[in-house]
């Protein structure tokens, strides 16, 4: 018996040895710009069609991912069918809108949109409007506090108030849930539950309603929820011109400069009696959409976990022009395919991961970050028992307001400073020794108002306590969300380099003797 323990000591110390002592940039080295071009060159084609979550584009692209995962030998993930997680989504079409104001008609797309996520069929009719702020009814503040609004048709603005020009509702001075997620659905909700009929949402940045913004506004999607949600009444949104004709010369010079200033509201007070009719129906349509998930099983660590994501949705097509997302985010996913071929290589060799590592790309984070949301709530391996997310979202690209001399090597790191001690001297070790890129923290400013760390699918992991950092190009400007988003504008040397670099990094964190610490609160 003590003989057999020896020997599986000496079994599990060899593993480690093997593991510690094999440099990552022999298997780095696999890692090409040929090969992320060639990837990157079907997952951003034309056939994929802009990969928009929940259609036949995006369910091409996880099909090829899954043919990836295959070729490379990862196990499908637990949880998943052919390495997918699958979780629902719903379409909203609306198939009639009329609405009149104190008997005039109204028209669709020029005077008004429809608030689509949170209406349902039916008609709204309504005598009187009453203003109530920006629609909020919380302890730190409340729009409603002194009006009776029972059987009358709300007013109100998006988003939520400042003090001393930050927000203060969510005690961290970020925005609370009644900007997002919550926004608008969670005013309605309240308005309903205050006796309100109906609701008019006034938009302080639009002073007219564009026509793009009108196209937009005809379809809406969400990602559907186990529980039903709660149903507030239907609304509409309006601009400034439709504004100033409802509302009247007053409250347009008066009220609208402080909501486009995100002043206080709650102590204007503003009635009318005004005829409100609107006739609205809508097509709903469930779909699923899902998450790439394979992983490569750890040895003495094995029940423990490394997890590298990227997101392999984008925007689709409009008007039969296709949004390819070479960068956003071709370039992170395929920056997941090929380190899980790097590892893969190394554990076929006998040099695999300490830890098991969980190659993800998620679906839904151009719609609110849907896919890693679902992942979150139903994790495919523990999440207290895992050790890192290293997100990969943009870093294919440079960004064109940089303009040092290290334009063409650098890459922004977004998390360094936060959860875990461990995640910057680590990095930092992996990235002096094999790579030498300038690492740029200037998205971990808390003042930074891009509010970077909050807008890829790390944040879902970090909420839960998981440790991240995330990888990005910072290309917010040039063709950022746009159809030019083209494979042809990708930087290849800097690309091959930073994923070596994530790839160097991930492999000392899946082969260290400790889980990283979880020792600095989020904020």
């Amino acid at each position: 018996m003590q003989k057999t323990f020896v020997v599986l000591l000496l079994a599990s110390l060899a593993l480690r040895m093997t593991a510690q002592t094999t440099p990552p940039d022999a298997y780095a080295a696999s890692i090409t710009k040929d090969d992320l071009k060639k990837q990157l060159s079907i997952i951003a084609s034309a056939e994929m069609e802009g990969r928009e979550t929940g259609t036949e584009g995006q369910r091409k692209a996880a099909a090829y991912i899954v043919s990836q995962f295959k070729a490379f030998g990862l196990t499908p993930a637990p949880g998943t069918k052919d390495y997918q997680q699958y979780y629902s989504i719903g379409y909203d079409t609306v198939l009639k809108s009329e609405l009149e104001l104190a008997g005039k008609t109204l028209v669709q797309g020029k005077d008004y949109i429809d608030e689509i996520g949170g209406n349902s069929n039916g008609t709204l009719k309504g005598k009187e409007i009453i203003f109530v702020g920006y629609g909020i009814s919380d302890p730190a503040y409340d729009d409603y506090a002194g009006k009776d609004v029972k059987g009358k048709v709300v007013v109100f603005f998006g988003g939520e108030p400042k003090k001393d020009n930050s927000y203060f509702i969510a005690p961290n001075k970020s925005y609370s849930s009644w900007t997002y997620p919550g926004g608008s659905g969670q005013k309605l909700q309240v308005a309903k539950e205050k006796g309100a009929v109906g609701a008019i949402i006034l938009n302080a940045a639009l002073d007219t309603l564009t026509a793009n913004y009108a196209r937009m506004a005809k379809k809406s999607s969400q990602r559907l929820l186990l529980h039903a949600a709660v149903q507030g009444i239907n609304a509409f949104i309006i601009g400034g011109g439709s504004a100033k004709n409802l509302l009247g010369d007053d409250f347009f010079a008066g009220v609208w400069p402080k909501a486009k200033k995100n002043e206080l509201l709650n102590d204007q007070s503003f009635s009318k009696k005004l005829s409100v009719k609107y006739n609205y129906a809508e097509d709903k349509i469930t779909l699923q959409a899902s998450n790439v998930a394979g992983y490569i099983e750890g040895t003495d660590k094995k029940d423990e976990y490394v997890v590298l994501t990227g997101h392999y949705d984008h925007l689709g097509m409009r008007n039969g022009q296709i949004w390819y997302g070479a960068d956003d985010d071709g370039s992170g996913t395929c920056a997941v395919l090929e380190m899980a071929e790097a590892f893969a290589k190394a554990k076929a060799a006998g040099h695999g991961p300490r830890r098991t590592i969980l190659f993800m790309t998620v679906s839904g984070e151009e719609k609110g970050l849907w896919g890693s949301e679902y992942y979150s709530e139903n994790p495919l391996f523990p999440l207290e028992k895992t050790s890192v997310d290293l997100n990969t979202d943009m870093v294919g690209r440079i960004d064109t307001e940089r303009k040092s001399a290290d334009s063409l090597n650098y890459v922004y790191v977004i998390g360094h400073n936060k959860l875990s001690s461990d995640l910057a001297p680590i990095n930092e070790a992996a990235n002096n020794k094999y790579t030498g890129l300038t690492l740029d923290y200037k998205y971990d400013d808390p003042a930074d108002p891009n509010r970077i760390y909050y807008r890829s699918d790390h944040y879902n992991f970090a909420r839960k306590g998981v440790p991240i950092l995330f990888f990005y190009d910072g290309m917010l400007l040039a063709d950022y969300h746009k159809p030019t988003d083209t494979v042809d504008k990708i930087y290849w040397d800097v690309y091959e380099k930073r994923v070596r670099m994530i790839f160097n990094t991930a492999w000392e964190m899946a082969n260290r003797d400790e889980m990283l610490k979880r020792d600095i609160p989020l904020n």
